[in-house]
């Protein structure tokens, strides 16, 4: 038995693919997906559950910011769960550097982290 393994408590999955990552991707590799939510309790759940997972984060609280994350980070993939989805969907068309960029839309089918995070991998993998 390692060290490692002792100190976590199971065999070291250092090497082995998690989260967003695929076994062609360069290492450290981690693709961004933006989290737009109004609720500030289910956005920190989603990104905590996105981190967790070895996916790269960048939260958005409101349209005006999410279109802010967008145009600064542009990240590979959106799950979004806002009131005024339509406004954010209508700044990516405007943009045509932002079309092709997936959005998730959040609904009760895929509230499940199981169900979500199988969306966003087949978003990924597009």
């Amino acid at each position: 038995m390692s060290f490692d393994t002792e100190r976590r408590g199971g065999p070291d999955r250092r090497q082995s693919p998690r989260g967003g990552r695929r076994p062609g991707d360069p290492i450290g590799y981690s693709p961004l997906i933006m989290v737009a939510d109004d609720d500030a309790s289910n956005g920190a759940r989603c990104v905590a559950i996105l981190a967790k997972l070895r996916f790269a984060v960048a939260p958005a609280h409101s349209v005006e910011e999410a279109v802010k994350v967008l145009h600064a980070l542009r990240p590979n993939l959106i799950v979004a769960r806002l009131a005024d989805e339509p406004a954010l969907r209508k700044e990516m068309a405007a943009d045509p550097s932002l079309g092709d960029i997936p959005l998730i839309t959040m609904t009760a089918e895929n509230d499940d982290p199981e169900v979500l995070i199988e969306e966003i991998r087949k978003a990924l993998r597009r």
